[in-house]
């Protein structure tokens, strides 16, 4: 059987860091691929006005999987101030290449998987009823619907006429109706039934494959009665087909609370855009923060896999390097099951638990340490370290 060809983009940052380590395991773990780099993110910004070459985006076309490490985003007018001399004043406008690739092949569906690892130091811990400390087991999986709402990218300030025109004939916008053109700033939230209900079916389906007995849809339906109101009425009628799981409703902000107070009771959490972004880091705080949260971005044929981590430009220089390399791994892990590789993907997964549980490398962020070059001194493993116990543990 011919190898699978995997496009490898190690992005920005630590994401050329932690992509050779989870290559590494899977190598090791008897997984058998062409890797094939592609160029992404922002060196290409500052060189091209493009931080997704057209070149990437073919090679993703061509061979449906990817990994994706991380990327650099900077605000509008950072971006502008960095490109090369003769890019500037020609227009260009920087969008952030992973949402973009999340567009550009419609990958609607993100699932970032929030498990407590036994062990880990950094899981949440709470009081319990008799005042002794507790640590509820969390295994929470957010369903983001990954391509719409407020990270669509239509907006605009100084808003033209037509725009401005249109949205004069809506009653709550006469509230602005004084203020000058240049003086607003405008972003959409744009919802689509499809697209609610692509992501809902997605969530239900996965509770039931994985024996979650309840799915919370995470919104905001009192205050964005239209969008969230799609959301909620979508997930309603996909609930029909369902009826052994419960269909829970939650607003994003007391979600935020009760999560710190019973996580435990939360199975499958389906959310739009910005929101599932929002809990997603939420639930990853409770089993160990981002060097833990893995994520996959899947549409109909193509499957991108990236941890949700940034690209933490100020570890990047430190000799040697020091980020957890997990998220990425488990990211890789991600891609095993999505591929069908279930039996390489499990021996993986139980290696990174069996070595947090061990507690014997631990890289800075597990060990409660401070980031940067005396961490190593204070008994932080490396990234190598790390990834060369994982691949220990795959025995």
């Amino acid at each position: 059987m011919a190898k699978r060809t995997v496009v490898v983009m190690p992005g920005d940052g630590i994401g050329k860091l932690v992509m050779p380590e989870a290559l590494r395991v899977l190598e090791a773990a008897g997984f058998e691929a062409d890797w094939v780099e592609a160029d992404i993110g922002w060196d290409h910004w500052i060189r091209d006005g493009n931080p997704l070459p057209q070149r990437t985006i073919d090679l993703i076309a061509k061979h449906k999987v990817a990994l994706f490490g991380a990327i650099t985003s900077k605000p509008k007018d950072k971006a502008v101030e960095e490109l090369s001399p003769e890019h500037k004043d020609k227009g260009f406008v920087y969008f952030s290449p992973i949402v973009g690739l999340r567009q550009r092949f419609n990958l609607d569906i993100s699932i970032r998987p929030c498990p407590t690892f036994t062990g880990n130091p950094l899981n949440f811990i709470r009081r319990g009823a008799d005042g002794q400390p507790e640590e509820p087991r969390v295994d929470a999986v957010i369903f983001r619907q990954n391509t719409e709402g407020l990270y669509g990218g239509i907006e605009w300030t100084n808003p033209p006429p037509v725009v401005h025109d249109a949205l004069a004939t809506h009653p709550k916008f006469k509230a602005f109706a004084d203020v000058p053109t240049e003086d607003l700033a405008i972003s959409t939230r744009v919802f689509t039934r499809n697209a609610c209900r692509r992501i809902c079916e997605g969530g239900f389906a996965y509770a039931e494959k994985h024996g979650y007995s309840n799915v919370t849809v995470c919104e905001k339906p009192n205050v964005l009665r239209e969008t969230s109101g799609l959301m909620i009425a979508e997930a309603r009628k996909v609930h029909e087909k369902y009826p052994k799981i419960d269909l829970w409703e939650t607003n994003i902000d007391a979600q935020m609370m009760w999560l710190t107070k019973n996580p435990e009771d939360y199975g499958v959490i389906v959310a739009g855009n910005m929101f599932g972004d929002i809990i997603s880091d939420g639930f990853a705080g409770l089993v160990g923060g981002l060097g833990f949260a893995a994520s996959a971005n899947i549409g109909d044929d193509i499957g991108v896999f990236e941890p949700t981590h940034g690209s933490a430009p100020k570890y990047v220089e430190l000799d040697p390097p020091i980020v957890n390399p997990i998220a990425m791994i488990m990211s890789a892990v991600m891609m095993l099951d999505w591929l069908g590789e279930t039996d390489i993907a499990e021996r993986i997964r139980a290696a990174v638990a069996d070595v947090v549980a061990k507690g014997e490398v631990r890289t800075y962020d597990m060990h409660k340490v401070r980031g940067g070059a005396n961490s190593i001194a204070q008994g932080a493993a490396t990234t190598i370290q790390m990834t060369n116990a994982v691949i220990a543990a795959l025995g």
